[in-house]
């Protein structure tokens, strides 16, 4: 559903920037550049109604998109591949609880080491 909006999205912003390039300008225009005056392929009336017109529809329709994809866009996946196989660091722990925490099922316990063991070496 979102590759569609976003499609459309895309479609419509060159549709939009064709459409603004080809609208009549104090000054020279593009729409010129197609073969004199802009007027006679619309019509009498010109162009100036019709360009206006479709330049307003397409820019409802590039704000709805793009609202859309706003929304779209807050709306992603959480959770995680590795479901079920969350372990909780020993920082968060509640304080009441002392101690390692239990081997995750599947692996194997983690070794015990005696309070008596030797401390290791700094390196040199």
């Amino acid at each position: 559903m979102v590759g569609l909006v976003v499609a459309i999205h895309v479609i419509v912003c060159i549709s939009l920037i064709v459409i603004i390039l080809l609208q009549q300008g104090k000054g020279a225009e593009v729409g010129a550049v197609f073969g004199g005056s802009s007027s006679t392929v619309f019509g009498a009336t010109g162009a100036a109604g019709v360009l206006v017109k479709l330049t307003a529809v397409l820019a409802a329709v590039f704000f709805l998109t793009s609202l859309f994809l706003a929304y779209a866009s807050t709306k992603r996946i959480t959770g995680s591949i590795f479901e079920g196989n969350v372990t909780v660091p020993a920082a968060t722990q509640p304080a009441g609880k002392t101690g390692a925490l239990p081997a995750p099922a599947g692996l194997p316990a983690a070794p015990k080491i005696p309070a008596s063991a030797p401390a290791v070496p700094a390196p040199k």
